[in-house]
């Protein structure tokens, strides 16, 4: 499969990351979600060095689901600018593959 995608989005909190997880996976455009955290994260903002705990929110997902997980984060997300990035799966097991494929679906437009 080339087209799935291990998506990382940084959240505030465990509530902020469980509610985007529920949502992607109850609308079938992750198959899975996986929360870490929390981390701590240092970076630029407005010219300022912040620092700050967050929460890692890993997706499984393909990319045509991609246009609607990102509309579902601009959404749920509180941050003017989310951490949203996609690493294309280019090895996996075959039945992971197949499972991921079953349990995903771009809604129609």
């Amino acid at each position: 499969m080339t087209d799935a995608l291990l998506i990382r989005i940084t959240c505030p909190s465990k509530d902020v990351a469980q509610k985007i997880a529920d949502a992607s996976v109850e609308q079938r455009i992750a198959a899975c979600a996986n929360i870490e955290g929390p981390v701590s994260s240092t970076y630029l903002w407005k010219g300022v060095v912040e620092q700050a705990f967050e929460h890692v929110l890993w997706l499984k997902s393909v990319k045509s689901c991609w246009p609607a997980l990102e509309k579902l984060v601009a959404e749920l997300h509180p941050y003017d600018v989310p951490a949203m990035v996609a690493l294309p799966c280019t090895q996996m097991l075959s039945p992971f593959a197949s499972w991921l494929e079953d349990n995903t679906e771009a809604p129609a437009n």
